[in-house]
Parts: structure tokens; sequence; C-alpha cells
């Protein structure tokens, strides 16, 4: 497997554990405005962006959570690889909802919110 991208979650907003319960985690680079730090877990990138978007039936784990990519939205990855800022939602869609949005197969939505912890590490790969 290829890394398309591996980051270190360095701070949760006080608003993450709802969205996630909720199946939807936003991630957003160190630095983040304070009102979107607010719903971000924000990251550190430790490998990549790679070019190349992944597609569906790539991997994406966050600690110990595990789940493929079902769809992509068409500016998802150029977001990321901008501004370390995209969408995921654990909803298993075939087609993403908003263009920043990466869909993913669904999640125990309480294992997620488990995760989501400072120093936890979220990886894509294909």
């Amino acid at each position: 497997m290829s890394v398309l991208l591996k980051t270190r979650v360095t701070a949760i907003g006080p608003e993450v554990a709802d969205l996630a319960e909720g199946g939807v985690v936003i991630l957003f680079a160190d630095g983040s405005p304070p009102e979107l730090a607010e719903v971000s877990v924000l990251h550190l990138t430790e490998q990549g962006p790679s070019d190349d978007a992944p597609q569906k039936g790539a991997s994406i784990t966050l600690g110990p959570v595990s789940a493929t990519i079902t769809a992509v939205g068409s500016t998802a990855w150029s977001k990321v690889r901008e501004m370390g800022h995209v969408v995921i939602s654990f909803n298993g869609a075939s087609e993403a909802e908003r263009p920043g949005e990466v869909c993913a197969s669904e999640v125990d939505t309480g294992a997620l919110v488990a995760a989501l912890t400072p120093g936890a590490v979220i990886t894509i790969a294909a």
C-alpha cells in the first residue's frame, strides 16, 4: 500500500465529539481560524498529501478505526493539499454530497469518538 496522507492529531475542538457521533469528522491543518477549530480535528501532516486523490476502495484509518473510502468529492483532495482541510463522512455513500467531502464506510461512532485524541495518527492509503 502507498500512503497518500499520514497526519497526526494535534488538538480536538470542543464540538468534534458531537459531529463524530453523527459520523462526520472535519480535519483542518494546525493554525486554522478559531471559529473553525471548534468543530475540527487539528492536525500536522507527516507524509503527503500525494498529488493524486484517493480512489474508491482506498483505506482510511483514524487510530484503531478503519474504513474504506466510498466517494471523493471533486475538490476534496485539492483542499487537503492547499489547507489540510477535508470533511470525512462515515456514511457509506457512493457519491459525495458536497465537493469538499470524502465519504467512507460506516464505522462504530463510539469507537470513532474514542479514537480522536491528540497524538492519534490518521492515514489514507491506496
